[in-house]
């Protein structure tokens, strides 16, 4: 099983790091080969997706991202921002589906935004188009006034598009995904304001006739990000689009405790896949060893699942987790009165040592 490992930027070496720790751990004929992504690809390479590295992500069965994005090169022209390594290699390998499941484990409850009794025993699974919308449409760009080719004032344009196949392929993913979870699918938009989501509502509407056995509804996002913190177990799988995906699965890492234990997964037609956690490179944090491993070690589990076949291994790797968190170790950003707090690399040995001992040792 080849798998590319693509750290990153900020603390994704360091999280990255603990994920394969953790994959050593299970003993299985895996090859795991490194390259550079987003600003350090840039500063080595010129380019945040150098070739190199998509053809090796292209050769893989699988690639285990970190996190790219530095403020060093915010001023970069767009196409040279570490930002579109991730954009370039979901178009490239044709991943369009985005699965981020949040999750609140009952020790964590606590470590919530809401109370406890909201939020203990959170199940959701968003699901996000991750190769439409506006991130994608063209045309885009800035007009600027002062180049005298454009009368009036400075604009800038985004395209927001989905064509029927794309809503398509994502609606029978949720679908799916509901059967194999409680059978509900809350597809949200903004049907009563956008030409894009009358679409998007038409045709998860007729998809949705081809599971009868599966409890449609449709939700406006401005509803859905208040009934988000209003009653979130109400969710069960939620699927939109690019954009309104990346905030309210940003909304839903909070209800669990942190980002920091949100994993994520892209998807194509095919088993390959793309695993990172849902935060960002943080890299004001970067190098001082206090960044929750655990998202990245969740994703490495996914991977498991869903690219390589190995779901008793992902299951070792969840219930590894459950165990640490059980025993009160905390990095510092679920970090609560009572727990130990632990830096990066001591939760990645907690991890390991849970996974190989089927639990945790008395002392870690």
């Amino acid at each position: 099983m080849k798998i590319a490992i693509l750290p990153g930027d900020g603390i994704g070496p360091e999280i990255v790091a603990e994920a394969t720790k953790v994959l050593d751990a299970l003993d299985l004929p895996i090859e795991m080969d490194h390259a550079p992504a987003g600003g350090v690809a840039y500063a080595a390479h010129g380019h945040p997706l150098p070739e190199a590295t998509l053809q090796l992500a292209r050769e893989a069965d699988a690639v285990l991202f970190g996190a790219v994005g530095d403020w060093r090169y915010d001023q970069l022209e767009r196409h040279l921002r570490p930002e579109q390594a991730i954009l370039g290699l979901r178009r490239d390998l044709g991943l369009f589906a985005n699965l981020r499941p949040a999750l609140c484990y009952p020790q964590l409850a606590g470590a919530s935004s809401l109370k406890p009794e909201l939020v203990s025993g959170l199940d959701i699974l968003i699901l996000r188009d991750a190769t439409g919308d506006v991130y994608f449409g063209q045309p885009r760009g800035r007009r600027m006034a002062a180049d005298g080719h454009f009368p009036g004032d400075d604009e800038g344009f985004d395209t927001m598009r989905y064509a029927r196949s794309e809503v398509e392929r994502i609606a029978h993913v949720a679908f799916q995904a509901a059967r194999r979870r409680r059978r509900r699918v809350t597809s949200v938009d903004k049907a009563n304001v956008l030409e894009t989501s009358r679409l998007w509502r038409d045709v998860m509407s007729e998809v949705g006739k081809a599971y009868p056995d599966v409890a449609l509804e449709h939700m406006y996002v401005d509803n859905a990000a208040m009934q988000l913190v209003k009653a979130p177990k109400a969710f069960d799988v939620v699927v939109t689009g690019n954009m309104f995906g990346d905030i309210l699965s940003d909304e839903a890492a909070m209800l669990t405790g942190s980002i920091g234990m949100l994993p994520s997964a892209s998807l194509g037609a095919g088993k390959r896949g793309l695993y990172e956690p849902s935060h960002g490179s943080a890299p004001d944090i970067a190098g001082q060893g206090i960044a929750n491993p655990l998202a990245t070690i969740l994703s490495a589990a996914m991977m498991l699942r869903f690219s390589l076949a190995q779901a008793d291994a992902a299951d070792r790797i969840e219930a590894a987790v459950r165990d640490v968190i059980a025993s009160g170790l905390r990095t510092a950003d679920i970090h609560a009165a009572g727990t130990t707090r632990v830096g990066t690399s001591a939760m990645g040995d907690a991890v390991v040592a849970a996974l190989r001992a089927g639990q945790l040792p008395v002392e870690v």
